[in-house]
């Protein structure tokens, strides 16, 4: 039988060889073999989306190798994810994730959706190009501890203000944690607008919002 550290490098492999049909057998075949699943995204799907996150900032990368890796990426976790349940992963509360009204890119928030839910959030992924008043009311539905907002555009970033202040007038500041990112977004922003949490990278999110939610 294949070992943990086995599984962990096809998993990574196949991120990197953009191989969505490796990244789905490798998965399944986890599944099967009852390896830790959650090991498996950590050091292995994660391992692999985050070099090519790297060699994107390097400029060694472009857009379509990143989607290229996203999709052999979502393709395992499609099938890993209905076996992550509380049983394997402890849960911290409800976490909504979504891109802000008026823009469309997703890629960045699904991987940020990711980490959150290995690191112990139940996420409510709500998608892309949400209305400020949809994401509030997803936050008092599920009741949620936390909801993060991506902006990818400085156009769709000033929309991450409005949704602050959206927070404010519903009362849910304080009681829901707000978490801003994306490419234009800086901590200095965060700061004007009030956000809870800047966080730069997928891969800080969620250590970043477990400490703020345990606080």
């Amino acid at each position: 039988m294949a070992t943990q550290q086995e599984f962990n490098e096809r998993a990574k492999t196949a991120v990197l060889k953009y191989d969505v049909k490796g990244a789905t057998a490798v998965a399944q075949e986890a599944v099967d073999a009852k390896i830790d699943l959650v090991d498996l995204i950590t050091n292995g799907f994660t391992a692999g989306i985050n070099e090519v996150g790297e060699g994107f900032a390097q400029k060694k990368l472009f857009l379509p190798h990143i989607m290229a890796a996203a999709n052999a990426l979502n393709a395992g976790m499609d099938i890993l994810t209905p076996h992550l349940g509380n049983d394997s992963i402890s849960t911290l509360g409800k976490f909504v994730i979504c891109t802000i009204e008026g823009d469309i890119h997703s890629i960045g928030k699904d991987i940020c959706a990711i980490m959150l839910k290995v690191g112990g959030f139940d996420v409510v992924n709500i998608g892309r190009d949400v209305k400020i008043d949809d994401i509030v009311k997803a936050c008092v539905e599920n009741n949620a501890v936390a909801v993060g907002t991506s902006a990818l555009m400085t156009s769709t970033m000033v929309r991450q203000k409005d949704f602050e202040e959206k927070m404010k007038a519903a009362g849910l500041k304080g009681k829901c944690l707000t978490n801003v990112g994306g490419a234009p977004v800086t901590q200095q922003w965060a700061d004007e607008i009030g956000a809870d949490v800047y966080t730069e990278t997928a891969s800080e999110i969620a250590s970043k919002m477990a400490l703020a939610v345990k606080g």
